[in-house]
């Protein structure tokens, strides 16, 4: 965590680190995975609704607990840009970091690939193969997609490549 800033790290340290390593296909054990995976990103949530700090809503979409789906959002010029997100954990979990999806901006930045992935390999996937199995979901919310969310929203909204919900829907009238 050396170079990282004071709010990273302090955040970072509040997620509490996954101790089995097991993946979809590995039964039981993965069942106690998930179990460390929802223990994390409730208190990932909590820590952000405490710190007024909520972006996120997500949930598994399947009873197997590998399909996640939700909303994300992110605040620029006091406007709420919100976002579908979601992504599904690879049988190669948690070796492999999950891919995040957010549909509604594929083709909107070149920091994205096949149906709206963001781009994660450059800063987030060293840092995932360096603590693995100890990071999940809430740590990869917290440390690629937040600051993912942070670079690029700001940068596609000021080149009009999205608009707030409010502006589309007064162009339509």
């Amino acid at each position: 965590m050396e170079g990282w800033d004071p709010n990273t790290k302090s955040t970072l340290t509040q997620i509490p680190l996954l101790s089995i390593k097991a993946g979809p296909r590995d039964g039981a054990a993965w069942t106690q995975r998930l179990k460390e995976e929802y223990k994390g990103l409730i208190a990932y949530t909590s820590m952000n609704k405490s710190n007024d700090n909520d972006w996120f809503r997500i949930s598994a979409a399947n009873p197997e607990g590998t399909r996640w789906t939700g909303k994300c959002w992110y605040v620029h010029n006091l406007l709420k840009y919100e976002f579908d997100l979601q992504f599904d954990i690879p049988v190669t979990y948690p070796s492999t970091a999950p891919e995040i999806e957010l549909p509604q901006l594929d083709g909107k930045t070149h920091k994205m690939y096949r149906g709206g992935k963001i781009c994660l390999t450059v800063h987030f996937k060293p840092l995932w193969a360096k603590n693995c199995p100890r990071f999940g979901i809430a740590h990869a919310l917290c440390l690629g997609l937040a600051p993912w969310l942070a670079a690029e929203v700001p940068i596609l909204v000021d080149s009009g490549m999205i608009k707030h919900k409010d502006d589309v829907a007064t162009s339509i009238l």
